[in-house]
């Protein structure tokens, strides 16, 4: 079944690769719901609609579900906020347009990224998956600290802290919505937040000398 589940995930037809997204979208929301500890294969499956014998032809453990259904999500993340650190934008431009984009990217990919945030990596439990997680975090982690470097070094934005300390705050904001922000339910969505964070975030660190240039 292994080989046989390889070989349809590399040149597995249009109807395979539909049938697969559909059991990543559902096995999403179970992971949502009772955590990867908590959730089995053969709730996942009855979720489904089918077994888990028919389940196995998509996929090979719980972990690699797991894993496959925050990959796609955290990898356009990670290629956002490098493509963000490698543009022309200032700094504090950079900043409001990875707070924005990462609401969006949140929203649009709801309920992965939850699944995503509210886990603990270490749980995977397969050392190479576990491995390829953490550097995909700390890929993120670096652009977003490179981007607030950039600013601290110009002057745009002010040195009261470290770039690692503002960095993993900024993250940190961004990861708690989580908790209670929903896509589609009342109040102010994805792109809203983003903006309101922005501004929370560059009151406080904009510098004078930034906001005469943006005048």
């Amino acid at each position: 079944m292994g080989r046989r589940r390889a070989a349809a995930k590399k040149d597995g037809g249009a109807a395979y690769q539909r049938r697969r997204q559909e059991i990543l979208q559902v096995a999403a929301g179970v992971f949502k719901e009772k955590g990867l500890q908590g959730a089995s294969l053969n709730e996942i499956a009855e979720a489904v609609g089918t077994d888990r014998a028919s389940l196995y032809y998509y996929v090979g453990s719980r972990q690699e579900l797991f894993a496959d259904v925050i990959r796609e999500a955290v990898e356009a993340n990670v290629a956002l906020a490098e493509e963000i650190r490698d543009s022309l934008d200032p700094s504090p431009t950079k900043l409001r347009r990875l707070a924005v984009g990462l609401m969006e990217s949140y929203a649009a990919n709801y309920p992965f990224l939850y699944v995503y945030i509210q886990e603990d990596l270490n749980r995977i439990g397969d050392r190479e998956r576990t491995a390829g997680a953490h550097a995909m975090n700390r890929k993120f982690d670096a652009a977003v600290i490179a981007i607030i470097q950039g600013g601290l070094d110009d002057g745009t934005l002010r040195s009261g802290a470290d770039a690692r300390t503002l960095a993993f705050g900024f993250i940190g904001m961004l990861n708690w919505t989580h908790r209670w922000f929903e896509p589609g339910h009342p109040g102010p969505g994805a792109s809203e937040i983003g903006e309101i964070f922005a501004d929370m975030v560059l009151e406080g660190l904009v510098t004078t000398r930034s906001r005469s240039r943006k005048r």
